[in-house]
């Protein structure tokens, strides 16, 4: 009893992988409208019935290659398709699970959820695993973006060190430059100073000193005739 329910719980869990791997494979493409039907009730020959559509037969194509890959990286063997070359209807065997493939005209003629769909499984679908390849792109992608990151900050903070440098070189040019310039305008008002006073002396009236006046000749008087 022991034996056979571990036997049990161990398939389950494998249909259960099996499962998830299949609906990742199809995300992965961008199926429509995936659905997952449990129909261990209804065939002794499957566990799980799952019913995707796309656009267009160069999407079924594309969604049943991906199922096929998906499942082979998760440990199962690779499944079986039917219906590749027509791609309106294509069909995924895996084993204890069966996926359908259909465009939306042709699933909704064959209504394969009227069928197989009494008991639906519920999964979280949108939530596709992604695959270590790009697991792998993506942590180096953060590792670079986190290096360049740090080197755009070290440029930034030595930048203003160079800018201070360079604003110091021209200030002592600038100084150096500056002096005969302000040595000929200082020459230059002195100059005037000097031409100012010079012209301004000689219009300022001088007072004349008196002079002193002389005493008028007395004269002799004349002789009387």
């Amino acid at each position: 009893m022991t034996t056979s329910t571990k036997s049990d719980s161990a398939a389950k869990r494998d249909v259960t992988k099996l499962q998830r791997a299949i609906v990742d494979g199809l995300e992965d493409v961008k199926a429509h409208d995936i659905q997952v039907f449990n129909t261990e009730a209804l065939s002794p020959l499957f566990e799980r019935v799952i019913v995707a559509s796309g656009t267009s037969n160069r999407q079924t194509k594309a969604l049943a290659s991906s199922v096929r890959e998906a499942v082979k990286e998760a440990g199962f063997p690779v499944p079986r398709q039917e219906g590749e070359q027509n791609g309106e209807w294509i069909i995924v065997d895996c084993g204890s699970v069966v996926c359908h493939i259909m465009q939306p005209a042709i699933r909704q003629y064959y209504r394969l959820e009227e069928i197989w769909g009494e008991t639906p499984v519920r999964m979280k679908i949108g939530a596709a695993k992604p695959k270590p390849a790009e697991v792998a792109a993506k942590k180096l992608a953060a590792k670079l973006a986190v290096e360049k990151a740090a080197a755009e900050n070290t440029v930034v903070e030595k930048k203003p060190a160079a800018k201070k440098a360079a604003a110091k070189k021209p200030a002592t040019k600038t100084a150096a430059g500056a002096k005969p310039a302000a040595k000929k305008p200082a020459a230059k008002s002195a100059a005037a100073k000097t031409v100012k006073t010079v012209v301004v002396k000689p219009s300022t009236p001088r007072t004349a000193k008196p002079v002193a006046a002389k005493p008028a000749a007395k004269r002799a008087p004349r002789a009387k005739a």
